[in-house]
């Protein structure tokens, strides 16, 4: 509770400062967003029309959600399921206050930033489902300690989950689900229901089946087998040998330069 009160102590003085240069970095950063993405319906092209200049005309635009409707400064970005394609948006580090941000069910491709943390610091809320981002999940992730909600189902990601994960110590809800995850689970995440995980033929550990045993391991047991059998062979062979020498020691065969000599013993 007292850390929840720091923190909305932090993004109220966030907004209160710098108010004119906040706004500007705001519009940079959605003008960035519109020039970076593709977006084949217009909704971006139509909607965010920036030769207004009015206090709070950014609050007017599709998915921009405001701290006050007269501020031009961004708190959340919600373009969930509005057609778009392309790389991961440029420009979020701008939006210096933004709390949440959602692109699921767009078409985005590529990685994730690996330094996402550092572009949006003050996340609460990351959302995204439903595209085709690829490679692996950015640790730097971790440093997001305000995040309660992230969501990262549907998508090309593969590796393994972060151990870093386990800072996130405010997550309440967690989705990795159909996805090419591999590796265990990190600690705490373990608390979440196996569905968020499934569609991961590589995960393993709580909630899910028992991670199997390295395979180093099994290669080493198999080589001490090989071993010895290797030995009780040979000490097959002596025995049998020492065997028939004793009972049958009338005749040796040697041979030497291809010619066979006879030995009486």
């Amino acid at each position: 509770m007292v850390d929840d009160t720091k923190f909305l102590l932090l993004l109220l003085l966030l907004r209160s400062s710098s108010l004119c240069s906040g706004s500007e970095l705001d519009i940079q950063c959605l003008k960035s967003i519109q020039q970076s993405v593709i977006d084949p319906r217009g909704t971006l092209k139509s909607s965010w029309n920036f030769s207004n200049g009015t206090n709070g005309f950014l609050c007017k635009f599709t998915g921009v959600e405001c701290w006050h409707p007269d501020e031009n400064r961004v708190l959340s970005l919600r373009l969930g399921n509005l057609g778009l394609e392309g790389p991961f948006p440029q420009g979020l580090q701008n939006c210096t206050s933004m709390s949440s941000l959602d692109l699921s069910s767009n078409n985005f491709s590529g990685p994730i930033p690996p330094d996402i943390a550092r572009q949006m610091p003050y996340l609460t809320s990351l959302d995204l489902s439903y595209n085709s981002f690829s490679g692996s999940i950015p640790e730097n992730i971790s440093n997001m300690t305000y995040l309660n909600l992230l969501h990262l189902q549907d998508n090309q990601l593969s590796g393994p989950i972060p151990v870093e994960f386990n800072n996130l110590t405010r997550l309440t809800t967690f989705n990795v689900a159909d996805n090419l995850l591999s590796g265990p689970v990190p600690l705490l995440l373990q608390k979440f229901d196996a569905y968020y995980f499934g569609g991961n033929q590589g995960l393993c550990g709580t909630p899910l089946d028992k991670c199997p045993r390295r395979r180093r391991w099994r290669i080493h047991i198999r080589l001490h087998r090989i071993n010895d059998q290797s030995s009780i062979g040979a000490a097959i062979g002596f025995i049998v040998g020492f065997v028939v020498a004793f009972y049958f020691p009338h005749r040796f065969i040697f041979s030497k330069r291809l010619r066979a000599y006879v030995v009486r013993i």
